[in-house]
């Protein structure tokens, strides 16, 4: 059986798409640098879209820069989708890649670090 996938859902994943393209190639601001649109959530009635980016540095400035040019995004996501109402466009930086790095490197320092039980055994 064939999944079933909301419009609401396919929305999301084109309006994705269309804004990594848009602030690759099509943002002016110097305070968007380089962004990585990692999700998209849009509401049911297409009123509200979420978008989850992450970057490398400057999120204070970047988020700012992205709130200013949310108009331009939406006015050029509507040239772009074939929609009767494009949605609001909602900034959230996404934290999850700088947590899952944090992890990682907690977990290499416990591996690195020579355990109580190596220092027992060695004497």
């Amino acid at each position: 059986m064939a999944k079933v996938f909301s419009r609401s859902d396919r929305v999301a994943e084109q309006i994705q798409r269309e804004m990594a393209d848009l602030l690759q190639f099509e943002v002016k601001d110097p305070r968007v640098g380089m962004v990585t649109v990692t999700e998209v959530e849009v509401t049911g009635d297409m009123a509200h879209a979420k978008i989850y980016y992450t970057a490398s540095a400057g999120t204070a400035e970047l988020q700012k820069g992205l709130e200013k040019t949310a108009g331009f995004l939406r006015s050029q996501l509507a040239k772009r989708l074939l929609l009767r109402t494009v949605p609001q466009l909602h900034f959230v930086y996404d934290a999850s890649i700088d947590r899952g790095m944090h992890i990682a490197k907690l977990i290499d320092d416990v591996l690195s670090s020579p355990s109580v039980d190596d220092e027992q055994g060695s004497k």
